[in-house]
């Protein structure tokens, strides 16, 4: 089992940054692949980026060249780096862990409980 909790949410700016964190415990994430997926009140679930164990990542198309992910296996926690935030980038962002780096929901077996992202314009 793993156990995974999000943190560095809180209100922002448009065009500041924030940095979320994502630590597991129990089972390394070292073995597996991290998504992060975001949630906007009345909207769909939406994939936002993802990282393998490897550290090959995929981004959906309206953050790439805005957001980063990245690992440190060491300390068994996922990044996302969230710079020129927008508007359209308020959710409750959440992370989870999966056997291989997927787009989609259903790919993914532990989920964390999220954290607010709030971006003022």
């Amino acid at each position: 089992q793993v156990q995974l909790v999000e943190s560095g949410g809180g209100l922002v700016q448009a065009g500041g940054s924030l940095r979320l964190a994502c630590a597991a415990s129990g089972r390394t994430f070292s073995n597996y692949a991290v998504g992060w997926f975001r949630q906007a009140p009345g909207k769909e679930r939406e994939f936002v980026a993802a990282i393998s164990w490897s550290g090959a990542n995929i981004y959906a198309g309206s953050v790439k060249g805005r957001f980063t992910i990245s690992r440190d296996n060491t300390k068994n926690t996922v990044y996302l780096q969230m710079n020129s935030l927008k508007p359209e980038d308020t959710a409750v962002y959440y992370c989870a862990a999966a056997s291989g780096i997927a787009t989609v929901s259903e790919e993914y077996d532990y989920w964390g409980q999220g954290t607010q992202v709030t971006v003022s314009s």
